[in-house]
């Protein structure tokens, strides 16, 4: 270690230099502020260039002056330990350097009024850039999904606490202000016919790195049940549990236009009976199984509904079509082709 005689002021202005700090000492009687020689390359000028009078000041971005000067005033008021802001100072070359400004009182006269004070400043123009690029990748994401209908929960391993985003407790109707909410509140909304698959695949292996997408009907307080779909995945931490990362999203919607296309893929829109299509398949199916089972077929032949039609008019016997096709259904066992698979003619 070297000794402490030789710790001088090039050994001071090394220390400076190698750590890229600004060093600025003001004295407060005079007027007077001494910034070192690192301080002026930080911002591109050659030592002494300027006029140092308010120097920092002058250099200080508009938007940064007031809040800049109100913490070196509560400093000296003695409202706070030592001065600690970010502002921008301007570059030779014109553009901001983002600097952490840190320090305080260093000597005061025999009635304690502070008469000098130093400090040092930080080059962050870097961390606040990066900062910035996160802000827009943080908006993006926002946007995505407000859009989407997308709703962000997360659950703790460690300290077993959940947290669901304000989309979240809306999707699931749950009226809170804190994102926080109990661990085991979320098992509760579950359908008790998914419970068990659900809550399965929302625990992710130790080690996973796959996403796992899941649907399920969750019960909300009032009793209305809502399909949804979740992304869940497991995020590990240095040190910790982990935790489990998700998102939710209500396809209650998306669910019923699915099941309405699906049958009417299969159905007549006036009767609600199997299409042609349908018979036939089921028939065929039905045909290859007949070693296994008996099979039927019930036919029914409605005579002079063409005459019905001219005489009443399409909806008179659309009426009376749905009325055939409902008797048909009462009297017959139940059954996947036991109705006829068409309108008739006419």
């Amino acid at each position: 270690m070297a000794d402490d005689t030789k710790r001088n002021g090039e050994f001071w202005a090394l220390a400076l230099d190698r750590a890229q700090l600004g060093l600025w000492d003001w004295n407060l009687a005079t007027g007077d502020c001494y910034y070192s020689p690192t301080w002026w390359k930080m911002l591109g000028y050659a030592e002494g260039e300027l006029d140092t009078s308010d120097l920092w000041l002058k250099l200080t971005h508009p938007d940064d002056c007031e809040r800049a000067l109100a913490s070196g005033d509560r400093h000296i008021a003695g409202d706070t330990e030592s001065i600690e802001t970010e502002l921008r100072l301007k570059h030779k070359d014109g553009r901001w350097v983002w600097v952490l400004d840190r320090g305080g009182i260093v000597e005061r006269d025999a009635e304690g009024k502070p008469l000098r004070l130093m400090g040092v400043q930080t080059d962050i123009t870097r961390q606040k850039e990066a900062e910035a690029a996160l802000e827009q990748v943080n908006v993006r994401l926002r946007l995505a999904l407000a859009a989407s209908g997308t709703g962000i929960w997360h659950y703790d391993i460690g300290t077993n606490k959940s947290y669901w985003d304000p989309r979240t407790r809306e999707i699931f109707g749950l009226v809170s202000d804190t994102d926080e909410v109990t661990a085991d509140l979320w098992h509760t909304y579950l359908h008790p016919d998914d419970k068990e698959a659900t809550e399965r695949a929302h625990l992710p292996p130790p080690g996973s790195k796959s996403v796992t997408a899941t649907q399920y009907r969750i019960v909300r307080r009032d009793g209305s049940v809502r399909h949804v779909e979740s992304l869940v995945r497991l995020i590990a931490g240095a040190g910790s549990a982990g935790q489990i990362l998700g998102t939710v999203r209500d396809i209650t919607d998306e669910t019923k236009r699915a099941e309405e296309l699906a049958y009417a893929a299969h159905h007549d829109a006036l009767t609600g009976l199997w299409n042609r299509s349908a018979f036939d398949r089921l028939l065929a199916e039905n045909i290859g199984a007949a070693d296994r089972l008996p099979l039927a077929v019930f036919y029914v032949d409605l005579d002079y509904f063409k005459a019905l039609n001219d005489y009443a008019g399409h909806a008179a016997g659309d009426i009376a079509l749905k009325s055939v096709a409902g008797g048909i259904r009462a009297s017959l066992p139940p059954s996947p082709i036991s109705a006829p698979p068409c309108r008739p003619a006419g």
